[in-house]
């Protein structure tokens, strides 16, 4: 058997890398980089890495020969995501691999949101080529909110753009721990999962932060504007990235977020860490 993981020198690529470097034998392991800088530091690490491009069939083809197994981690290029995702489908089913886990979106297949879109695009493809597989639907990752956290610990206040909806938040490494899981072969997973935590407003995030720093927060829950500018000002952030990261605030404020998880503990293994204890990982030295 052969584990291919797209996206290995990514943030979740790479978590996944380390947690299936713990399940299979690393000889059973590929990693896909996007060229040989980016390879040589899992080279360095006795990974095996091929090089390819989403962009580019060819690279695809050749790199998934002789594969099982695909961890396919979404592409962050949303104005090129729909083509790059049909070769990694297309190269897929060329070189007859058996299964497939995907990143996708919560709720893909009936979720309004615009970023469910190229994700639901992908599930189709999936299904239409019939390779067995698991859509692994993450929710939030923590990580999302840390301008906005910055920001709150450097003025304790805490402003966002969040209302009152709710978001599934969870730790980046333990759903790429659920993504390793998944593609190692060695559990049984659903062809669909829903992975986040358990649904958390912005104020009981704040709450959380507040009681892991023993910091009084204002909490102020304004608009996508207002927000943006507390992030420009407060977070270091230049103005477009500051818009984004409220225009992601809005997200959860739709409610295209607050999708309740499936039984976490059964396919992580282990219960997923505590709001509190996550964000004093993440944000708290």
């Amino acid at each position: 058997m052969k584990i291919l993981i797209t996206g290995a020198t990514g943030g979740y690529g790479n978590y996944t890398l380390k947690k299936l470097l713990q399940l299979v034998p690393k000889n059973e392991i590929i990693a896909l980089a996007r060229n040989q800088e980016k390879a040589q530091k899992l080279e360095d690490q006795g990974v095996a890495v091929r090089i390819a491009n989403y962009d580019d069939p060819q690279t695809l083809n050749t790199a998934f020969q002789g594969v099982t197994r695909l961890l396919f981690v979404s592409s962050s290029e949303i104005d090129k995501r729909q083509a790059q995702h049909q070769n990694i489908i297309a190269a897929a089913q060329k070189n007859g691999i058996s299964y497939i886990a995907y990143t996708s979106f919560g709720e893909a297949d009936t979720s309004t949101s615009p970023l469910a879109v190229d994700h639901a695009y992908t599930e189709k493809l999936i299904l239409a080529s019939g390779i067995e597989h698991t859509f692994l639907r993450n929710n939030w990752y923590l990580e999302n909110e840390a301008s906005l956290v910055a920001a709150a610990l450097k003025t304790e206040k805490f402003v966002h753009a969040g209302g009152d909806g709710k978001a599934g938040w969870g730790l980046k490494r333990e759903f790429a721990e659920i993504g390793a899981r998944a593609v190692s072969g060695k559990f049984n997973f659903p062809s669909i999962l829903e992975v986040g935590g358990p649904l958390l407003t912005y104020q009981q995030l704040a709450d959380a932060l507040a009681n892991v720093t023993d910091k009084k927060l204002a909490i102020n829950a304004t608009d996508a504007q207002a927000s943006a500018k507390f992030l420009e000002d407060n977070a270091d952030l230049p103005k477009n990235a500051a818009e984004f990261s409220a225009s992601s605030q809005e997200i959860v404020k739709s409610g295209s977020l607050a999708i309740e998880p499936d039984d976490m503990i059964k396919y992580l293994g282990h219960p997923l860490t505590p709001i509190e204890d996550a964000v004093k990982e993440l944000f708290v030295s």
